[in-house]
């Protein structure tokens, strides 16, 4: 198939790469490189792949774009806390006008994957109105929009609705894939399991654990890209928004830090700290639809995907 990825040297979009790459695939690629790194493991896959430098925030980005693509994987987007607190007008301006002058350019008959993710019903789920683990069928609830950190869900809560109804209206054919805590090596440091990991190695003491009460159901970037391509594939899966995550391993914050610490060989006192403010208590997907749309199970237990993680950030950091 010829597939194109936009965001395709971010996280997820290097690892599903390659595994498009590896299953036969003709995959371009187009990132603006301002989150997504041309570093070496992007340049290992270079000579492989088509690459667009491009800001997908102007519509001027999709001109040169050839259509006739089998699948377009929409990962780009301003993500992370702290990007998202820094600026959220910035995250509400690029997740919105990238999408929406994708949704403009593309064709009928087109197949597209949107990257949501959980943060759409997390004030579902901090207001009490949600079990955990979670469907995609509940209610969707922004607490307080005028809060930075909602802005992350904003955007694509608008996403959502974007693409479903675009889609509708275009005869295009779409997944919404709302993606659920996953991990990784290069996926940066702002998230938990590489933050823990990169303070591991450098060993902080006492260690600082946030939110060590939370709990969280962690998702290996390997299971997330099995799961995409396995949706893409399924045309039950049309028009369909799917939790992607695991929920076969719920694990409390402070566990997690001790599994990091065994992984590291390190034994500091530990200092328990809150959590962020506005993160949900408890975050889980119920994955039974994703399980009967394609058969799909994790396979990378929390251990091997947190060693996996723990010694990319060892060997990756100088």
């Amino acid at each position: 198939m010829r597939i194109l990825i936009l965001g395709g040297a971010g996280f997820i979009g290097l690892h599903l790469t390659r595994r498009l790459l590896a299953d036969g695939h003709a995959v371009t690629v187009v990132d603006d490189f301002s989150r997504g790194r041309d570093d070496l493991e992007f340049a290992a896959i270079r000579p492989l792949v088509g690459v667009y430098a491009a800001d997908l925030t102007t519509a001027e980005a999709y001109t040169g774009l050839p259509h006739g693509w089998d699948q377009v994987y929409m990962l780009a987007a301003v993500v992370g806390v702290r990007n998202v607190e820094r600026d959220p007008a910035r995250v509400l301006r690029v997740n919105t006008l990238a999408l929406q002058h994708l949704l403009d350019w593309l064709h009928p008959g087109e197949r597209l994957f949107f990257a949501s993710t959980s943060e759409t019903y997390a004030g579902t789920v901090s207001a009490g109105l949600a079990p955990v683990p979670t469907g995609e069928d509940v209610p969707l609830l922004v607490a307080d929009a005028a809060a930075p950190r909602f802005a992350y869900a904003v955007s694509k809560l608008w996403g959502e609705a974007a693409v479903l109804h675009t889609s509708r209206a275009k005869d295009l054919r779409c997944v919404v894939g709302r993606f659920h805590n996953v991990y990784g090596p290069r996926m940066g440091t702002d998230h938990v399991i590489p933050e823990l990991s990169m303070r591991a190695i450098r060993r902080e003491n006492p260690f600082r654990v946030y939110g060590s009460d939370q709990y969280r159901a962690f998702c290996h970037v390997d299971d997330a890209t099995e799961a995409m391509v396995r949706l893409m594939a399924s045309e039950h899966a049309a028009d369909q928004t799917v939790h992607i995550g695991n929920d076969t391993e719920q694990t409390r914050i402070g566990d997690l830090a001790q599994l990091v610490l065994r992984t590291a060989a390190f034994a500091p006192a530990p200092e328990l700290l809150p959590a962020p403010p506005g993160s949900v208590v408890k975050r889980c997907p119920d994955i039974t639809k994703l399980r009967s749309l394609t058969g799909f199970e994790p396979k990378v237990s929390l251990e091997e995907g947190v060693r996996h993680t723990f010694e990319w950030y060892r060997d990756n950091t100088s």
